[in-house]
């Protein structure tokens, strides 16, 4: 039973960078894909960022490429998520979420299977 717990969310002002981190347990860390997720209030869950556990691809959405940074450390299965430039559309609740899926780089809600509690992401304008 794989679980995942996110910290380091909280309340920043444009221009200010928080990092957010994922602790997983449960599982074999290096097997899953991991990701980032947020939902805005208004809109869907969309992809944020993500690192596979093998090759160590990466893939970002267009709206945070250049300014949010993915990594993990398989020794202590925890996934990062560095966010620097943040912008007041960057509020959203963000949620850790791990996937077994490899047949191609997961960035749909549907191929995750495990999720986080979320934590909140205010930024102030």
């Amino acid at each position: 039973q794989v679980q995942l717990v996110e910290s380091g969310g909280g309340l920043v002002q444009a221009g200010g960078s928080l990092r957010l981190s994922c602790a997983a347990s449960g599982g074999t860390f290096r097997r899953f894909t991991m990701a980032w997720f947020r939902r805005a209030p208004g809109k869907d869950r969309d992809f944020v960022a993500g690192m596979d556990g093998n090759v160590n691809d990466t893939r970002y959405a267009d709206s945070v490429a250049g300014r949010f940074t993915i990594s993990r450390d398989n020794a202590k299965n925890t996934v990062d998520l560095q966010m620097n430039n943040l912008k007041p559309e960057d509020t959203a609740n963000y949620y850790c979420a791990a996937t077994l899926y490899w047949l191609s780089f997961p960035t749909e809600e549907g191929l995750y299977n495990h999720w986080g509690q979320g934590t909140q992401v205010t930024v102030s304008s």
